[in-house]
């Protein structure tokens, strides 16, 4: 990567509009140029065959392209599949895609490392080093969704913003990114199968209220006791489950969208009876789902796994409460893939 240039993908179209303009280019060179960009996911410019030697020549001048790369990958025995992409600065981060009988999911991520540092997830436990790029959020997707068809013959049928770091700390070039992924100039995936998760943010949650998003939300809530929340999650010290609360309510007259809240058990912290009282009390703020999600331990992890018969009695409590509530299978704990787990075993940084 060259510091002088700049990355064209960070670009706005009236800045490119200029460059093309001052070099006295047609308007539909820059339509060409997007769609290689985008659409086929042109890793230099000279792979752009339909312009001139002339004009990719002054594009290598001013401008490079950030393209991630695939530098490692391995497979657990279900099949999931953790990818470790690098960067064009050589960092590194973590992607993976989870087959389930007809569908495949691809887990993105948002940022190098996270600062949120939740006690649960190895993500926080290697700090935070940047932001991604909006292009290198979309070619987690765009690299993802070819990596799933050499290996499952199948296009990405959905997309979760849930891998390291906080989308929502990273406002502008996740929602970028993910617009450009719905465009039908980029990969034209339905909003309705693309959902983005924040342990949240206040700020980020009402801001996506006021820009309409169409995708989906969900909120690692993990507990609706403000103690324990901020024991587990620094972040509700901050934004405490009251704030919370008004944010999610402020989203959903907004947007009309029914949040998902995920809810990871752990044993002996937020698995009582109690807890699932508390929970249901937080959630009738707005209709929603919910998604109990099985702790994946790490290795120098503080926490266990609730009990089968905790978790069943907690299930049985919500959906005795007329809640919409899911008991999420962990997938890839045998290779560091399942929530809370990315970063656990690679040195990433």
């Amino acid at each position: 990567m060259d510091n002088k240039r700049k990355n064209i993908r960070n670009q706005e179209y009236s800045e490119l509009m200029d460059f093309f303009n001052d070099l006295n280019e047609k308007k539909f060179r820059l339509t060409q140029l997007s769609e290689w960009l985008w659409k086929k996911g042109s890793e230099s410019f000279q792979e752009m065959k339909n312009l001139p030697q002339s004009l990719k020549e002054k594009l290598e001048q001013q401008y490079y392209i950030d393209k991630i790369k695939p530098v490692f990958q391995t497979s657990g025995k279900d099949k999931t599949t953790k990818f470790l992409f690098q960067s064009v600065d050589d960092h590194k981060f973590e992607g993976v895609l989870i087959p389930d009988k007809d569908r495949v999911t691809a887990c993105i991520s948002t940022q190098i490392g996270c600062q949120l540092n939740c006690s649960f997830c190895a993500t926080g436990k290697i700090g935070y080093k940047r932001n991604l790029t909006t292009g290198e959020i979309f070619d987690e997707v765009f690299l993802l969704n070819k990596l799933s068809n050499d290996i499952f013959a199948k296009n990405l049928s959905n997309i979760v913003i849930m891998g390291m770091g906080e989308p929502l700390l990273n406002y502008g070039n996740t929602i970028n990114a993910i617009n450009i992924i719905m465009s039908e100039n980029g990969m034209g995936m339905s909003p309705q199968r693309i959902t983005l998760s924040t342990a949240g943010v206040v700020p980020g949650i009402k801001k996506l209220a006021d820009d309409n998003i169409k995708f989906n939300l969900s909120i690692s809530l993990h507990s609706a006791d403000n103690e324990k929340r901020s024991t587990i999650m620094p972040v509700n010290k901050k934004y405490d489950l009251e704030a919370l609360k008004k944010a999610i309510k402020y989203f959903y007259e907004k947007t009309g969208t029914r949040v998902t809240y995920e809810y990871l058990m752990l044993g002996g912290i937020n698995d009582s009876i109690e807890d699932a009282v508390k929970l249901t009390e937080f959630t009738k703020i707005s209709p929603c789902k919910i998604n109990l999600i099985q702790y994946n331990s790490t290795e120098k992890s503080e926490y266990k796994n609730t009990s089968k018969e905790k978790l069943q009695d907690f299930f049985n409590f919500l959906e005795n409460k007329n809640l919409i509530v899911t008991l999420r299978k962990s997938k890839g704990q045998d290779i560091n893939a399942a929530c809370g787990q990315l970063a656990n075993k690679n040195n990433i940084l």
